[in-house]
Formats: structure tokens, C-alpha cells, sequence
């Protein structure tokens, strides 16, 4: 069975508010792609639970996924939201599962579990270790079957709280984010299942009842209205035993009428503009009403998308971006649901650039392409590149499961991506034309200007302001003061099969993957692993520097050089550099960090060797080209402005300022600031390039290919490729002066804060590291650690609350982190500190041992992506660790005691050594802040102080 990107799901799965569909799957794979088996079974239980296995041994663990055909297309006016609201308190409580234990046991065993909702449907789905394979079943069907009596008042104003939360992070704190409402109002007609965000709007969500849930629960949630796939390291003839046992009980539930396709037309172009609050750039979006998902036409129209701007050679970039120099890119995709589709194009410009102009260019670009169209390699390239996208799109247990479930439950056949192959693949210039002369060419579609609130004059002339209803934080109110309540008072569901928690099974071998080295006579360290599971090589060329070598006052060079190599080499320009790397359904990709310069990639392994030398070209003949230099300038400088929009960026950056200095590397960002970026000069970046040494570099590669055929591969960069030892400056950091200051930042009218608290810690070389990371577990490791399970479980704060150290060759900072209500911020800082003070004395036996479960569990699914795998091989060669680390870190966890946990706590997660920062609203909350009891000091967005 060919396999194909189920691109809807994986992206909706991401993230409800929306999905760029066209950058996932736009074209069908060449005919010399390789056939590959994704064998299943499928049966239906009695009560019309379709249900799929597939078998996977190549690492022991098992992704359990469920899809329920309900989304927010099923709502009612004033009843919106509901959909997602649901999938929230199905994490809650269940009648045969402790409570809060969904979201706490989960990680506990090893593994990670989440749901996601848009327009059409849910999804739930876990990926666990082998041992916990039943408590998995246990827990997930009783979620599904047996959690409606537990449901109590408390916990529904509860999780409105986190629900608000997550509306406040992602729409009402973000720039752009009440465009996609403006847009579903005025694309659909009032009462369309389409004409409101899958979030919904608050006062609905505010006013939803107990019999309201229930009601949605009993007409939705019944077991022939989903699918369920069960994907991994299992045996066919006990799951399906399991399966009955666990899921046959369920109720079927009433019969869920299918919904017709509900395209819509527009009478006329609507043009709309809105002022907001967080944008700095002007945005303008245009989109068409089309089709529904598996609509024939659907599959031209996402090939459309990527025709018109998907390359240096499409006629939407090219006059645009090349030519006008208008912004720094543009979009345009397609994107189908269940009962209708759009397609869109997106442009956010550079600062100050009249939106009217962007509409003109548009224009022009559309009709290029209408008087040139497009060439066969640029179709070519399209098909190419999807090959190697689904592959990857089915690396891992749980992609395979997306698929499956995907496929079946909207498609009603779990290999309707082969349909599908062959549609696009045998799609003409003839097809794509028509669909661009039937859905654009002179059709009527709604634009939105969505520019900076003191800068009206730059929307599309003649616009209508647009309305949304904004949200008023003032003091907490009554009903946001929430907490878990009392445990629901009911009689259990009889059931003929005991319902407690099943025994864990056999403890699963963590066996991790055996890794190859080598080394090439220019200084380059090899290291790989070989794996034939699927026909893909992914790779990484790491050269130490980066950022940490930009010289003083123009942070950005590395950066700016990395993007400017990517654009052409002495003999190919920008245009066909990309189209040389997308024929070969390869992507390379240069990139600078903090500490090093990265040449990334994936290719199909037949073509490993060709894309290697394609990586020779870029990393020996860059073209340095001045017009391509001063393009990614601009668009440098666009992307920071639009971050100053960002609160959590706003936060992220003046936090590492406060901590490391203002001079340190760490304390400025990777690509510089608006400052630094004016002064970078061509000069500079070739002279930066002069850091690229192959003694400085390793390489990692994943994927089916052996170590031989690499070093083959490599023979001509290895003769080509020379350099010094490049000397990395040792950049000292200064003690901390500013331990137990609140810093903060005001975003005026910010309906959350974004909070950061922590301090510098340790290098990931230290041998300490490792036990911090151990020691933080319980504290801030996901959605178990207490952070989570306080002030979103608990409190009903935030969407989530975690802490962290990531790894670094210099010092890190162990930083806790947060985005809560508004007018819950003094609170949610008072339970931060408390809890941070008591961790350490409060650490218990109990706490090792948890920490220990949790940690060597989870370690089974540490290494199954190829980026993982990665990953792993950039430990060994960064860090210097030795083949078989993880054994030697397990081993040194299996060691610790409770005195070695608390002594690392109190070193290093010390709450008197830390800094806080703010930053949110502050007209209501600086004075609530102040009252915390630290110094307080206002700061400006870059970090001066006030």
C-alpha cells in the first residue's frame, strides 16, 4: 500500500485555529517512488466501533488514536465552542479512573497523551510504552464510555477557565489572531456550521450548562460515530480480545446523520479592515470560497497553491517579494474541510508598506500566471517533493495511526490515500487551469487589512471596519475563581468485565539505536545510524560557532549568512538552487543557532548521493549574491518588528537579557535585533564565512543508508572542504546582581501575562546536568509536574505552566515559565514562589521513585523519529557523551537518593537566587504585582529601564 500525507489531521492535531494544508501535501510523488507496505486490519465491534491494527515491532511502544466525526460544524448558534470544550473535560474524570489522573498517570508510564479539535471532528490519542498497553485501553476507553456521570458543576467552570485561557494565548494575546472570525463571518452566511471558530465565543462558553454538555456528549459521543486505530508493538489475535473487553461495552449511541457538502458563493468581493492591538506589520488576506475535502477539484486547487507561490519561480513571489519587494514572502494554499473549502492567499508586508499596493502586486502576479502559467519541472518538482513528505509522514507509530484513522473515519476507507496518489499524480496543466480560471479568475472572495492600531491609512482603500467582541479582564470575577470541588456523587455503569486498572505488563527492553563513527581526513567526525525501515536518509551538518562568534554590535551575521547561502551557489541561482534540490524530492536547509551553524536535510535514499553534492555546492561556492542579501535584510528587519508584537517573545528575550547581560551572546537574540541588523553588510557576512571549518563540523545522518555509502558520498567534500580550528571566545557571565527583582514589561491591554522566573544554572557538560533535569521532573515536566497540575488543573490560571533546562555548552538557565489570566497574575506568582520555596524540603521518597518511573519509561519512544535520532547523534558529538549515554544516565538516576535530589534543588532551583518577569497589562497589573514583596522595575519591550 503506497502511503500519502494525511495533511488535514496532522496539522489540525497541531493546533485548532488553523492549517496551512498546501505546505504539507501539494503534488503526487514520481513514478519511480517506492512502494510501501502499511499493512492493517479492520474490524467493526458490535456496537459500530470501527476499529484498525496495524503492527510495528521496531520499538516497544504502542499509539492508541480515536477519532470522533464531531466537530464545531456540529454546533448550534449561541451554543459555539462546544466541540472543543468537550475534548477538554474528557481529560477530567471517568468512573473507573482516579481523578485528574488522565492527564497526571499518563506521563507517569512514559507516555505522552493530547486531543486536538477543528471544524469537523476530534481526535484523541496516547503513545505508551508496551507494559502499560491495557492501562491505556483502560484509561482511554473509559474516557470515552464512562465519563459523563463524573462530570460535576465545579469541574465545568474549571476547565471554562482553561478554556478562556487558551483563547486569551492563542487569538485575544496574539497579533492577527481575531483574523480567521473576521474572515468565517463574512465567507459564510449567519448559521453555516463554518461561520464561527472552532474555539467559539466566550459568552457561549461562559453560559454552557451541565445539561448542555451532557446533551452534546449523548447525540455525539456514541461508539459507532468514531474510529479507532491501535498502531505498534502488538499482537493481532490479543488486541482484539482487549478491545471487546474494553471497548464493546460502550453505547453506540444515536445514529449521527451525515452532513452534504455546503459550499458556499459570494455575491459580491467584501473588504474589511482591523485595527490590532499586538500587530507592528500590515497583513492582507484574500480568500476564495471553493470546495469540500475529496472534491475532485480539491486536489488541483492544493497543486494551485504551490504553483502560485511556492518557489523563487512563482508568479505570486516573484512579484511580490522579487520584483516590488513588498514583504518578505506570501502563501496561498487550499484548504478543504467536510463541507466546504477556501483558498487563500496571505501577505504580510513590510513595515509601513500600504496594503493597497500588496493588492495591486497580487493582481499582477495573478495574472502572470494566468498569461504564462507554469512550467513542467516546476509540476515535477511538486511531485518529487511529496515522495519524500510521505515518508515522513509515516516515520513514527503515531503518524501511521493519524493516517489510518484519518483516512477512515472521514473517507470511510482506510486506503483512500491511494485514490488520492493517483488523482494528483495524474493531474494536468489543463486540470490546474481550470480550476484557476472556475475559483479565482474573477470570482468574489472576502480581503481583510489587519494592520497596526495607529496605522488605519495603510489598509485597502474603501475597506469597512471590522467588529469582533473583545474580551474585558477587570478583577476576578466570582466565576473565574475556580477549584476542583467535590467528587460527582453516582451509581457506577454495570459492566460484565472488572473495570479497575489492569497490572502492568512486562517491562519493555530500551534498547537504543547502535550508532556508527567515522572521521574524513579534513577533520570532519562522522556519526550515523542505519535504518531500512523506510526509503529516507535525514541528515545535519553541525559546525561549532554560530551566534556565540557574531562580532560585537552586529548579532545576526551568522544568521543572515546562514539564510544568504541558501539563496544560489556560483552556478545556480536562488530560483534553480531550489528547483535542483526539489526535483530530487529533497530539502537542504541552512540555518545558525547559538552555537552552531547547521546544514539540515532530507532526501529519498536513492538520491542521497546527489543531494550530497548539492551540499558540497552550497557549502563551497555560495553566490553571495548583493541583491538576495539585501532582500533577506529587509526581511530580517520585517520579522523583527513583527516580533515585537509578541508578548512571549517580548518575554523570552528580555528574560535571557536580565539573566546573561546585555553583551553575553545568550543575552541577545540568535538574529540580532533591529539595531544590530541595520549595520550588517555583505562585507561582514563574507567575512563570517571564513568560521566554516570542517574541523569544527560533524555529521549525522539517520535513514537507509550504509556507512560506507556515506563516506563515499562525502569522498568529494572531504578533498574539497578544508579549514583551521576555529577558536571559540569564552564569554564569561556576570554574577547575578539581580536575584529577587520583579522586572516589568507592559503590553497594554494584554489579556494574559507572560510570566518567566529563574536563574542562571549550568552547562550541559557539567556533571550536575543531568540531575537537574532528573530533579526538575516532578516540579515542571509536563502536564504531570505540579506547575501544570496547579495552576491549570487546579486553579484554572492557564493553558499550561511548565519549567525547564535546556542544553547548552555554556551555562543555562533553569527558567519556569507560564502565559496566565490577566487578573490572575499575583496569584499565580505567589503560588509559583511558594511552591518553588517548599519544593526542595518538601521532595519525598515518593518523589524519586515517580521520578525514576517516569523518566526510564519514558525513555522506550526517547528514540523512535528520525529527529530524535538526530538529536541523540548531536549529544554524542556536541557534548563529547559516549555511545551508549542514556545507559550511563539511567544508571546514574537508578543511583540518586533522596539526598542527592534535594541537594540539586537546593543548588541550583533555589527560589531566593531567581528573577521574575512580567509582562502583561500595566494599568491593572503592576500594582497587583508589587504587592509579591520584590523590587519592582519597569522596563520598556527591549529591555531599557523605565
Amino acid at each position: 500500500m503506497k502511503i500519502i500525507y494525511s495533511a488535514i489531521l496532522s496539522c489540525l492535531v497541531l493546533s485548532f485555529m488553523g492549517c496551512d494544508n498546501s505546505k504539507k501535501m501539494d503534488g503526487a510523488a514520481e513514478t519511480e517512488e517506492t512502494e510501501f507496505k502499511l499493512d492493517y486490519e479492520k474490524f467493526t465491534l458490535d456496537n459500530g466501533l470501527e476499529v484498525i491494527l496495524h503492527v510495528d515491532k521496531s520499538d516497544p511502544i504502542v499509539a492508541v488514536a480515536t477519532v470522533m466525526h464531531v466537530g464545531s460544524n456540529r454546533e448550534k448558534p449561541g451554543k459555539t465552542g462546544f466541540a472543543h470544550f468537550f475534548e477538554h473535560m474528557s481529560f477530567n474524570d471517568s468512573e473507573n479512573v482516579p481523578v485528574g489522573a488522565n492527564r497526571k498517570m499518563i506521563p507517569e508510564w512514559g507516555g505522552s497523551r493530547n486531543g486536538g479539535t477543528w471544524s469537523d471532528g476530534t481526535i484523541y490519542y496516547e503513545v505508551v510504552p508496551t507494559d502499560a498497553f491495557e492501562k491505556i485501553l483502560w484509561i482511554d476507553s473509559d474516557r470515552f464510555g464512562y465519563m459523563l456521570n463524573t462530570v460535576t458543576k465545579e469541574a465545568l467552570e474549571r476547565e471554562k477557565q482553561v478554556v478562556k485561557n487558551e483563547k486569551r494565548q492563542r487569538v485575544d494575546n496574539a497579533p492577527y489572531g481575531y483574523t480567521d472570525e473576521i474572515i468565517r463571518k463574512n465567507l459564510y452566511p449567519d448559521g453555516h456550521p463554518y461561520s464561527w471558530t472552532v474555539i467559539g465565543a466566550l459568552p457561549d462558553l461562559q453560559a454552557a450548562t451541565l445539561e448542555d454538555v451532557k446533551e452534546f456528549y449523548r447525540e455525539y459521543y456514541g461508539a459507532s460515530n468514531a474510529s479507532l486505530v491501535i498502531a505498534g508493538d502488538i499482537d493481532i489475535t490479543e488486541t482484539k480480545e482487549l478491545v471487546q473487553k474494553w471497548f464493546g461495552e460502550i453505547p453506540s449511541g444515536p445514529e449521527v446523520s451525515a452532513l452534504s457538502p455546503m459550499p458556499v458563493k459570494l455575491a459580491e468581493t467584501k473588504s474589511l479592515y482591523f485595527k490590532d492591538n499586538f500587530a507592528k506589520l500590515p497583513e492582507l488576506r484574500m480568500v476564495f470560497p471553493t470546495v469540500e475535502n475529496y472534491n475532485k477539484d480539491s486536489y488541483a486547487l492544493q497543486v494551485l497553491g504551490q504553483l502560485l507561490s511556492g518557489s523563487k519561480k512563482s508568479a505570486l513571489y516573484k512579484t511580490i517579494v522579487e520584483e516590488k519587494k513588498l514583504a518578505p514572502n506570501v502563501g496561498s494554499y487550499q484548504n478543504s474541510s467536510e463541507l466546504a473549502g477556501e483558498f487563500i492567499i496571505r501577505v504580510r508586508a513590510n513595515e509601513g508598506v500600504k496594503l493597497d499596493e500588496v493588492k495591486v502586486a497580487i493582481d499582477e502576479g495573478l495574472q502572470n500566471f494566468e498569461t504564462n502559467g507554469f512550467t513542467d519541472n516546476e509540476l515535477t518538482r511538486i511531485k518529487a517533493e511529496l515522495e519524500t513528505q510521505v515518508y515522513q509522514s509515516v516515520a513514527t507509530v503515531l503518524n501511521k495511526a493519524f493516517q489510518l484513522v484519518q483516512d477512515n473515519e472521514f473517507a470511510g476507507d482506510p486506503e483512500q490515500t491511494i485514490k488520492d496518489t493517483e488523482i494528483i499524480k495524474n493531474l494536468t496543466r489543463e486540470d490546474i487551469m481550470n480550476v484557476y480560471e472556475k475559483y479565482l479568475n474573477g470570482a468574489n472572495y472576502v480581503m481583510t487589512s489587519v494592520i497596526p492600531k495607529d496605522t488605519p491609512e495603510l489598509a485597502v482603500s474603501n475597506a469597512t471596519e471590522a467588529t469582533v467582541w473583545i474580551e474585558e479582564v477587570g478583577a476576578m470575577a466570582a466565576n473565574e475563581e475556580v477549584s476542583q470541588g467535590a467528587e460527582a456523587v453516582y451509581d457506577k455503569t454495570p459492566s460484565k468485565f472488572d473495570r479497575s486498572e489492569p497490572d502492568y505488563r512486562a517491562a519493555p527492553l530500551l534498547k537504543m539505536p547502535d550508532v556508527w563513527t567515522g572521521s574524513l581526513d579534513n577533520g570532519m567526525n562522522l556519526y550515523g545510524i542505519e535504518n531500512n525501515e523506510l526509503p529516507l536518509v535525514n541528515f545535519e551538518i553541525s559546525i561549532t560557532g554560530g551566534h556565540s562568534l557574531d562580532p560585537a554590535g552586529k548579532a545576526g551575521v551568522a544568521s543572515l549568512m546562514a539564510d544568504l547561502m541558501n539563496e544560489g551557489t556560483k552556478t545556480k541561482t536562488a530560483a534553480e538552487l531550489e528547483e535542483a534540490i526539489g526535483l530530487l524530492g529533497s530539502s537542504i536547509y541552512i540555518s545558525s543557532g547559538s552555537e552552531e551553524i547547521a546544514i539540515s536535510g532530507s532526501t529519498l535514499a536513492r538520491n542521497f548521493d546527489a543531494t550530497m553534492k548539492l551540499v558540497e555546492e552550497m557549502i563551497l561556492e555560495p553566490r553571495w549574491d548583493e541583491t538576495e542579501f539585501n532582500r533577506l535584510k529587509q526581511e530580517l528587519i520585517t520579522s523583527l518588528k513583527g516580533r515585537e508584537a509578541n508578548p512571549t517573545a517580548i518575554a523570552a528575550i528580555n528574560f535571557n537579557k536580565l539573566v546573561y547581560g546585555a553583551n553575553h551572546p545568550y543575552g541577545i537574540p540568535t538574529n540580532g535585533t533591529l539595531q544590530t541588523a541595520e549595520h550588517i553588510t555583505l562585507e561582514d557576512v563574507k567575512a563570517f564565512y571564513n568560521n566554516l571549518s570542517p574541523k569544527a563540523a560533524s555529521f549525522h545522518v539517520v535513514g537507509s543508508v550504509a556507512k560506507s555509502k556515506v563516506e563515499n558520498s562525502l569522498s568529494s567534500l572531504n578533498k574539497n572542504w578544508n579549514g583551521e580550528q576555529i577558536a571559540i571566545p569564552n564569554n564569561p557571565i556576570s554574577e547575578n546582581e539581580i536575584a529577587g527583582n520583579l522586572y516589568f514589561i507592559d503590553v497594554p491591554d494584554a489579556k494574559q501575562s507572560v510570566l518567566y522566573i529563574g536563574n542562571i544554572a549550568l552547562s550541559a557538560n557539567d556533571p550536575d546536568a543531568k540531575k537537574l533535569d532528573f530533579a526538575n521532573e516532578i516540579l515542571g515536566g509536563g502536564s504531570s509536574g505540579r506547575l501544570f497540575q496547579t495552576l491549570r488543573i487546579g486553579k484554572g490560571y492557564t493553558y499550561g505552566a511548565y519549567s525547564r533546562i535546556p542544553n547548552r555548552m555554556d551555562k543555562a538557565a533553569f527558567t519556569i515559565s507560564s502565559s496566565v489570566r490577566a487578573n490572575a497574575t499575583l496569584p499565580s506568582l505567589e503560588i509559583i514562589e511558594e511552591m518553588v520555596t517548599d519544593y526542595g524540603p518538601g521532595f519525598t521518597e515518593e518523589d524519586v521513585e515517580l521520578t525514576k518511573n517516569k523518566i526510564v519509561k519514558a525513555n522506550t519512544r526517547a528514540f523512535e523519529s528520525f529527529g530524535a535520532k538526530l538529536g541523540m547523534l548531536s549529544n554524542i558529538s556536541k557534548y563529547n557523551k559516549p555511545l551508549n549515554y542514556v545507559d550511563k544516565e539511567q544508571a546514574l538516576l537508578a543511583e540518586m537518593s533522596l539526598e542527592d535530589f534535594k541537594a540539586t534543588i537546593n543548588k541550583y532551583m533555589n527560589e531566593k537566587d531567581m528573577v521574575y518577569l512580567v509582562v502583561g497589562d500595566k494599568k491593572t497589573q503592576l500594582n497587583e504585582v508589587k504587592k509579591l514583596g520584590k523590587n519592582v522595575i519597569e522596563l520598556d519591550i527591549y529591555g531599557n529601564k523605565i
